[in-house]
């Protein structure tokens, strides 16, 4: 699903005096992973709805293969088949009595045939590992159940790019690992996935590229280029990954470490070097 390229260029977004993004341009590579870095306040959720369309820019443009959005009703129905915004609390978005009724909400204003929404409805709840509660009640769901029901309710609309705010926000460590199974099966079905977070370490370990938002413009590149840049990420309010202090602490070359195992190499690899 992930064969469109969705870019910005220029974006200005304004909110009475306080001007959030500010000349903003972002690419997104097709069929990738990006975390969208940022503080709170950043704009980060800012920027992800305006690249779905739920907000228009003063400036600037967001362009789907290179056509930019018709905001116009026509446009937006044709853009939201293309760009799903999944927002960080799932209350914003869930709002049918059981989950197979609120998965099935988008098909059915598509105005798609019963037997075809059925078939979404059962194809987003198999990706999120989640077909076993699609008689269950919305109100009896945990937080992070009710997370990946919203997360459904998107990918039932078969989009080539899901833009997910917060997704690990408010999970425990088990809502957070079963959140990443979810991210990975949306990976699978082809989906370009865009996270925005604040979690630098989970962003080193988990994306393809990061753009930190600072200021309201983007710096977009590889993780652990981006995130040992010391004077970008004091900028951007955020911290190094621990693993890129210590690397830096040790005299290490930071490329290919993403992770605590990736240190570990690049010790072993360096002390094979000195010996």
């Amino acid at each position: 699903m992930s064969h469109r390229h969705l870019t910005a260029e220029g974006l200005s977004v304004r909110f009475g005096e306080h001007e959030v993004l500010r000349g903003t341009d972002l690419d997104i590579p097709r069929g990738g992973r990006l975390a969208l870095l940022g503080a709170n306040g950043s704009g980060k959720t800012t920027l992800l709805r305006t690249l779905s369309g739920a907000i228009r820019p003063g400036e600037g443009r967001v362009l789907v293969d290179g056509a930019p959005v018709a905001y116009d009703r026509r446009g937006l129905r044709a853009h939201r088949q293309v760009v799903q915004f999944v927002a960080q609390n799932p209350d914003d978005q869930l709002f049918a009595a059981d989950v197979q009724r609120d998965v099935s909400f988008g098909p059915v204003n598509l105005g798609l045939p019963e037997d075809e929404v059925r078939r979404r409805v059962d194809e987003a709840l198999g990706v999120l590992s989640i077909a076993d509660l699609a008689e269950r009640p919305i109100h009896e769901l945990s937080y992070g159940q009710r997370k990946r029901v919203a997360i459904a309710g998107a990918l039932a609309m078969k989009p080539c790019l899901i833009l997910l705010d917060e997704p690990t926000a408010g999970l425990d460590p088990q809502g957070v690992d079963e959140m990443v199974a979810a991210l990975e099966s949306l990976l699978r079905a082809r989906t370009t996935v865009v996270i925005s977070t604040h979690e630098v370490d989970f962003a080193l370990w988990w994306a393809d590229s990061v753009a930190v938002l600072e200021s309201g413009a983007v710096r977009h590149g590889g993780p652990a280029a981006l995130l040992s840049d010391e004077d970008l990420v004091g900028r951007a309010r955020l911290r190094q990954p621990m693993v890129l202090q210590a690397a830096a602490r040790l005299g290490l070359d930071p490329a290919g470490i993403r992770d605590v195992a990736g240190l570990v190499d690049a010790v072993r690899a360096a002390q094979e070097q000195w010996r």
